[in-house]
């Protein structure tokens, strides 16, 4: 049981990653539909790879998205129009003019009718009204009508029935006919009268039905049917070889709706959920073995493992989330964001395999796969090359606008060779779609710098900020330490220059090769680049007191850096740039004094570790050639090459750098940007051949 507990705990960050790696599967696995996946990928105008197709089943074909919409459109451009007819218009119209008859009569002061006159007037002015309201008095329909419109029905008693609109009268119309209609003359003063009577009782008897028009339309519209026939089983749909036009494309398209929306058995269900922990589990191994492989640094770190996999569930959260909505806003999801991100805080190599891990995990939520992960893919590449320099202002407003050109680029061409480059079958909405897409990938600065805070990662834009000499504790050496601070800023010419040759990270180096000899501001005059006044403090001191003091120096830096809140990658240049080596000139002067006594070696040695990076060792390097450069009583060529070449390889016969990913022959363009730089700083002109 103790032997399990030891175990356990050497080995619980190894342990930790896998529990991570494992609840990232299941989350992933729980995201996806657990339904049928069409097994063929095709595409249109592309030529049918697999053999001859025949239906496993019968299936309706499917209409398009945009068949659909354009059928409907259609509906909604020629509908029916209804009309209402009101009868009860009629009889208050009747009614209004019987009881105005006899007051307007009997106003008229110049005429005297008999009962009989009268009752043949009233009867006229009623046989008027009756034929005019018998058509109908029809209300305007400008505001509802269209340039085409289908059908016009009038609802008269519960039923509908088709008309026109010349068979009713306007109000203009019907006042007109009051007007010829009536048996008397214009002159006639009972003409007047009668005529101003009837039009006052002139109403609309027929308006526009709005709830019937709409509820029909509605009917319409749901009745457009989604297919456009069927395919009966064992019929062929494609042979090998024909190309996918957008007859095939139609009933492949339908068939794989078809295929992975039939539910299956539950024991069907249960091996497309094994098949999904498979597929992702496999996925997530590829990224496990990469770091394991490349990047072993990254899986012994729990904070930056637990940074990436959740970057990636973050994406297929957001890519679940789409497509539950409508998939066809997928192209508007930022997911460029991801490789930038990682692009901040790794290198290439890494973003790129795990964008390409995290789309193909994406890919299969999808519905046209190939075409997302193709442009996602291309995309990806572009984000991470292009997109840099994050600490410049101008890339805030030139990151959008790179994006949504590669995305449009790619896409236009992919649609050129689907469509066969048929202008109207391009859906050119997709471009808004990217437009949107590159500015919400301007998300992903505020991103970085709270995924940096909260996982204590450090960022280029972090690094810039830190390597400005303002900076409070550069301030600080520069002032009382200046004789160091020259030395660290030749330190950092010298290692930026050396990592860029050698594919680094040069503004990594150069910030922790501005911080690596921050310790010495403790005690400033026991380093002979600070003494300028002929005095050393160590000629008071002994050998074993004096390498005591240049040995601290590394630990007061890791003091001084924690105490001013130094992100942990910095640190490690400072842990790191003296190595195991020796402090030699103490040592020496100990062994010439005292011969016969035993020298205890660790007393003249750093505490270490070794370098463990590309940057840390080339660091090193700088370190010590630049600090013994300044001892060249005649830095020439011959003697600059010599002392170069005689400080790295003695660091490497004693193992400095068998922890750091760092390759013979990269040390060697280390040692040739060295000498060129060092023969620059000293003005010495390059050696000719005899």
């Amino acid at each position: 049981m103790k032997k399990l507990i030891f175990y356990l705990q050497n080995r619980q960050t190894q342990i930790s990653s896998i529990i991570l790696f494992v609840i990232s599967v299941a989350v992933v696995v729980y995201l996806n539909p657990h339904e049928a996946k069409f097994k063929y990928e095709f595409q249109k105008g592309k030529p049918w790879l697999y053999n001859n197709l025949v239906a496993p089943f019968d299936f309706p074909v499917i209409k398009s998205q945009e068949q659909l919409e354009e059928e409907k459109e259609k509906i909604r451009e020629t509908k029916s129009i209804f009309l209402k007819e009101f009868p009860s218009v009629k009889e208050k119209a009747i009614k209004s003019f019987e009881d105005d008859f006899d007051n307007r009569m009997k106003g008229i002061s110049d005429i005297t009718l008999d009962s009989i006159q009268l009752l043949q007037l009233r009867e006229e002015g009623l046989s008027i009204l009756q034929s005019i309201y018998d058509k109908g008095v029809l209300k305007p329909l400008e505001e509802v009508m269209t340039e085409e419109y289908g059908e016009i029905l009038i609802t008269s008693q519960g039923l509908s029935q088709p008309t026109s609109l010349d068979n009713y009268y306007t109000i203009k119309e019907a006042a007109e006919k009051v007007k010829e209609t009536l048996s008397f003359e214009e002159e006639n003063p009972l003409h007047t009268v009668m005529v101003s009577l009837l039009i006052d009782q002139l109403d609309y008897s027929i308006t526009y039905d709005e709830n019937t028009t709409d509820k029909f339309l509605t009917n319409q519209l749901e009745g457009v049917l989604p297919s456009i026939g069927a395919v009966q089983k064992g019929e062929l749909i494609i042979v090998k070889g024909n190309l996918v036009d957008q007859e095939h494309y139609t009933k492949l398209n339908s068939l794989k709706i078809a295929y992975e929306g039939s539910s299956g058995s539950r024991y069907s269900r249960y091996f497309i959920l094994a098949g999904q922990v498979l597929l992702v589990s496999i996925l997530y191994l590829a990224l496990y073995l990469f770091l394991n492989q490349f990047r072993s640094y990254v899986l012994k770190d729990i904070s930056q493992i637990t940074f990436i996999l959740l970057n990636v569930l973050l994406i297929v959260i957001m890519a679940r989330i789409v497509v539950y909505f409508d998939p066809s806003y997928i192209y508007l999801a930022p997911f460029p964001i991801l490789p930038i991100i990682m692009r901040s805080f790794f290198d290439t190599r890494l973003a790129l395999f795990i964008h390409i891990v995290t789309m193909l995990m994406v890919g299969f939520l999808i519905p046209n796969s190939f075409e997302f992960v193709f442009l996602q893919f291309v995309v990806g590449i572009f984000s991470i090359i292009l997109v840099s320099g994050f600490y410049k202002r101008s890339q805030l407003f030139l990151t959008a606008g790179k994006i949504t050109a590669v995305y449009s680029i790619s896409y236009l061409s992919l649609a050129i060779i689907q469509e066969g480059g048929v202008y109207d079958n391009i859906n050119w909405m997709n471009f808004a779609f990217f437009a949107g897409n590159g500015f919400l990938t301007l998300i992903c600065f505020p991103l970085i710098y709270f995924e940096e805070k909260l996982f204590g990662l450090v960022s280029d834009v972090s690094l810039l900020e830190l390597s400005d000499t303002n900076n409070p504790l550069l301030r600080e050496l520069g002032q009382k330490a200046p004789g160091t601070f020259q030395h660290s800023m030749q330190v950092a010419n010298l290692s930026e220059a050396a990592v860029l040759a050698i594919g680094g990270n040069a503004l990594l180096v150069r910030t922790g090769a501005l911080y690596h000899d921050i310790g010495k501001i403790s005690s400033p005059m026991y380093f002979i680049e600070n003494q300028s006044t002929g005095l050393n403090p160590h000629d008071e001191l002994s050998f074993e007191e004096s390498a005591e003091i240049i040995i601290s120096h590394v630990k007061e830096g890791i003091k001084r850096a924690k105490k001013h809140n130094l992100p942990d990658l910095l640190i490690d240049f400072i842990r790191t740039h003296h190595g195991t080596s020796t402090v030699m000139y103490f040592y020496k002067q100990y062994i010439k004094n005292f011969p016969e006594e035993e020298v205890d070696l660790n007393k003249f040695t750093y505490a270490g570790p070794k370098p463990f990076s590309k940057e840390t060792a080339v660091l090193m390097m700088a370190d010590s050639v630049e600090a013994a450069a300044r001892s060249l009583v005649k830095p020439d060529y011959t003697a600059i090459d010599q002392l170069v070449e005689s400080i790295i390889d003695h660091q490497m016969d004693n193992g400095q750098f068998e922890n750091a990913d760092i390759t013979l022959k990269q040390i060697k363009e280390v040692k040739k940007i060295f000498k060129k730089m060092l023969m620059n700083i000293y003005h010495v002109r390059i050696q000719y051949p005899e």
